[in-house]
Parts: C-alpha cells; structure tokens; sequence
C-alpha cells in the first residue's frame, strides 16, 4: 500500500505515519462467528443431580408434613420444591408444592372439624 490515498476502512480515510506499513489488524477479516460454541454440559449435569437430591428431600419433607407438623414441615416441603424446580428437579419440586399445599390446607380447613 504505497499510496495513502486508496488506504480506506469503510469508506473513511486512515492515516499512515509516512512509511510502509503492513496491513493493519483492523483491516483484516476474521471468522469468529464461526466457530463452534463452548459446551457446558457436564456443568448442567451436576446442577441437575443437586436438584434431584433436593427435589427428594422437599418431597420427604412434604410427605412427612401430611402426619404431623404439618404447617411447619409442609412450608419448607414448599420452599424446598421452589428450590429443587430452580436447580433442574421439575416434577420432583411439582409434587413437593403439591402435596404440602394439599397438608397445609387439610389442617387449616379440614382437621378443625374433626377435632
């Protein structure tokens, strides 16, 4: 590139110091947008196998809460499934919500007449 003035990026001028220079890395064309994405899956994998261990754990909990304690037990059943449905454990966390929303509501609405 001897002559400055054919020396263009994108239709604006760029300056040269006044000696030859190579091709500046700017000017060049890369392929970056076609190489092969990064994969992750052994990481998604363990983040799974926390959910699952504490999707059991919610359900146990919420299981547990249908004979006693059952607002005290059937809370952290909910609160645990939201976790373990977060961590990869969706219908392990599901069925946790589930059957410790059905404790709690048999003893608020149910057990009082029984009792």
């Amino acid at each position: 590139m001897a002559d400055d003035r054919e020396r263009t990026y994108n239709g604006g001028y760029v300056q040269s110091i006044g000696k030859e220079e190579p091709e500046r890395h700017f000017m060049e064309e890369t392929a970056a947008e076609v190489a092969e994405p990064i994969r992750r899956g052994d990481e998604r994998d363990e983040e799974r196998a926390d959910g699952a261990g504490l999707g059991w754990l919610a359900l146990a909990l919420s299981i547990i809460a249908l004979f006693i304690w059952p607002i005290l037990l059937g809370a952290a059943g909910i609160i645990v499934g939201f976790i373990a449905r977060r961590r990869g454990a969706e219908t392990l966390g599901a069925w946790a919500i589930g059957i410790g929303v059905i404790a709690i509501l048999v003893r608020l609405f149910i057990m009082p007449f029984y009792t």
